[in-house]
């Protein structure tokens, strides 16, 4: 894979816990991570399921990052990648368990996940973030990211 631009995946300082490991999530780890997900305050989506994750799995396996401390998972973030376009990115469903926030964890993940599809070619990352979650907003601001007024999500359940 060829290096990212200068700045991407590099964190706006670093982390203080060197027991972190962030890697790609594995199908076995799914009911782990929806329980996360639940433990760590997500709002719950349509896709919080089991058969949901395998897809995601199935269809882009380094999609799913987790961080991983003491042998159990601790933090996830979804790296999606519009590859139609080449040059897009997503980040969701950045969570960590409550016990083991304000260590580094999360911004090691959106690292990992900007250097992940700037190697695939990405040159814009979108993030999305529950807007009314004052820590979530202040994490992505921490992260590099700006809110962008212009845009709104519009979405459709099917």
């Amino acid at each position: 894979m060829p290096d990212p631009p200068p700045g991407v995946g590099e964190l706006p300082h670093p982390p203080p816990d060197a027991g972190v490991v962030v890697r790609p999530g594995q199908p076995e780890e799914i009911p782990e991570v929806l329980a996360l997900w639940r433990e760590a305050g997500s709002v719950p989506g349509v896709s919080d399921d089991p058969a949901s994750l395998e897809r995601l799995l199935e269809t882009s396996a380094d999609a799913l990052l987790v961080a991983q401390v003491e042998g159990r998972v601790a933090g996830t973030v979804i790296a999606g990648w519009d590859g139609w376009d080449g040059w897009r990115g997503s980040l969701y469903r950045l969570a960590v368990l409550p016990p083991a926030r304000r260590r580094g964890i999360a911004l090691r993940l959106v690292a990992e996940a900007e250097r992940r599809l700037a190697a695939k070619g990405a040159r814009r990352l979108s993030a999305i973030v529950m807007s009314e979650h004052d820590p979530a907003v202040a994490l992505w601001l921490a992260a590099g990211y700006h809110h962008d007024t212009r845009v709104g999500r519009y979405v459709r359940t099917l």
